[in-house]
């Protein structure tokens, strides 16, 4: 008997899972403290900085006044922005995946291709259309718009695997449809659903672009204001330092809110079809809600580029400049999105699977780095460069697509936890069991039950790093031009047709995974239509 035909007979007992816990693999545990000690490379560099400067003017830049106007002015967009963006992207995966919506998989790539539009873009979008999008209303319209797939996405992956057995028991206790979804679907996707919302709350913490054409002032527009501009590198430490501390508190809040445990299912083969709900009058609502939303998250953006591009142009274009913008924006962000893919994987291989204190601890590190603004990381690389490695790899594609890398990660990580999470660990403890060794187990077992996240993970890195701004302003090789620092200089110019071209093309480069992700989605077991 082969580790295959344990994954294709009948599923293991309910308690064979729990009847030993799993090893802690060293060689495991080794690597993901390897990655966890890269990605914190950036803390390490603001330390050191703050060292330098010293404790107390490190106090006192703390301690200004403008200090908690942007400690006000980020904590209240990030806290409304998050809810928003858990109630539409929850809703419209149980809409997706769950219900008999019509053009279900014309709503999965719809619903994501919003995920490759830049935070800048969107905003652009919006403020060049109306003044009225500014401040911090402004924000929390174009922040919502461009984020709500990073919830929609791993949400949708999990109700997709969900066990639709619970449902099923709740119904038969007497148990309505709405305390059923509340209680047992939107329990079954908790993880997801708090994944997505850790990653929204990171990735606001360190977003620069959009706040900067929309006029409202974070923690991130003035370090990059103390850094780029005033010169002024303890400021800028010390307010990064906030961030970081942020940071510490929403992954404390976030590992208290979220219960240990797990939803598995047993195995592939006893997946059973989950129904899907039919909307009936319902219907007609469920599609005007999502037009709404694709309309303000995807047409207004692409239809104001749109719009500048065919009035807006006054100086000819060149479109070798186009394509070789878009040929390298393609390679870094591939490159990087499959470095962090693979790096991610042990780390959410020993977070779900072992427990205990370090695995925990190696996989709540990781996501620090999305509280950093890319200006950080990029400073943090160059520094180590040129003070341990003579200015090796500075301004060069390996330190571009390990900056990419870094700053994403956590984005890997999310997209690879809900599928491992699901993958029951019974089915390798027999396949051990059987004398097959640990790499064979993987490779048999277990990948094919992670596919879906492998894929999910590859494609959020993907979407993310081509439309990077600031850590490619810096670390961009001599005489290269990518698809954002192309747009960001023809935007601060205010040539707005000549800027167009650029932000549609990484619009239709980041669609392209986006479909790709959908489709593949649809290639698992179809669910029954009742």
């Amino acid at each position: 008997m082969t580790a295959a035909t344990v994954r294709d007979g009948a599923p293991p007992r309910p308690g064979a899972a729990r009847r030993r816990p799993v090893r802690l693999p060293s060689g495991g545990l080794l690597v993901s403290a390897a990655v966890a000690a890269l990605l914190l490379l950036p803390l390490a560099f603001l330390l050191v900085e703050a060292a330098g400067a010293g404790p107390a003017a490190v106090a006192r830049l703390i301690g200004r006044s403008l200090t908690a106007q942007l400690l006000w002015n980020t904590v209240r967009l990030s806290l409304v922005v998050t809810v928003a963006c858990a109630v539409l992207g929850t809703g419209s995966a149980w809409l997706v995946e769950r219900t008999n919506l019509p053009g279900r998989r014309v709503w999965a790539v719809l619903l994501v291709v919003p995920l490759a539009i830049p935070d800048f873009v969107v905003s652009f979008g919006w403020a060049s259309l109306s003044t009225a999008v500014a401040g911090f209303r402004g924000a929390v319209l174009v922040m919502t718009l461009a984020l709500y797939p990073l919830v929609y996405l791993p949400v949708a992956a999990s109700l997709r695997n969900a066990d639709p057995a619970q449902e099923e028991v709740s119904r038969s206790l007497g148990a309505g449809r709405l305390r059923t979804f509340w209680r047992i679907t939107v329990g079954q996707a908790r993880i997801a659903i708090l994944g997505g919302c850790l990653l929204v709350v990171m990735t606001m913490l360190a977003e620069y672009g959009a706040f900067e054409i929309l006029g409202y002032q974070t923690f991130t527009t003035e370090i990059f204001t103390e850094f780029s501009l005033s010169f002024d590198v303890p400021a800028a430490c010390a307010l990064s330092l906030v961030l970081v501390a942020l940071g510490l508190v929403v992954l404390s809040a976030d590992g208290g809110v979220r219960r240990r445990g797990r939803v598995s299912r047993a195995s592939r083969t006893a997946q059973r079809a989950t129904p899907r709900t039919r909307l009936g009058w319902w219907t007609g609502p469920a599609l005007a809600v999502l037009a709404a939303l694709v309309l303000l998250a995807l047409g207004v953006p692409v239809g104001s580029a749109a719009y500048w591009w065919a009035t807006g142009t006054n100086q000819p274009f060149s479109g070798v400049s186009l394509l070789s913008a878009a040929g390298y924006s393609a390679a870094y962000s591939g490159c990087a999105a499959a470095v962090a893919t693979i790096l991610a994987l042990p780390v959410a291989l020993l977070a779900v699977r072992p427990r205990g204190r370090a695995p925990r601890l190696i996989e709540r590190s990781t996501y620090l780095v999305l509280a950093l603004p890319g200006l950080v990381i990029a400073l943090s690389l160059s520094y180590f460069s040129e003070r341990y490695g003579d200015g090796i790899g500075y301004q060069s594609a390996p330190m571009l697509v390990l900056a990419y890398a870094i700053m994403f990660f956590p984005l890997a990580l999310v997209g690879l936890r809900a599928s491992v999470a699901q993958a029951p660990p019974g089915l390798e403890d027999i396949a051990r069991s059987l004398g097959q060794r640990r790499l064979a187990v993987f490779w048999r077992v277990t990948r094919p039950l992670v596919t879906p996240g492998l894929a999910a993970a590859f494609c959020l890195v993907f979407l993310s790093a081509v439309t990077e701004l600031t850590a490619t302003l810096i670390l961009v090789p001599t005489g290269v031009q990518t698809l954002a620092t192309q747009f960001w200089n023809y935007q601060q110019n205010l040539a707005y047709g000549q800027a167009a071209p650029f932000a549609l093309v990484m619009i239709a480069i980041a669609a392209v995974p986006s479909y790709l992700l959908a489709r593949f989605f649809d290639r698992l077991p179809s669910q029954v239509t009742r």
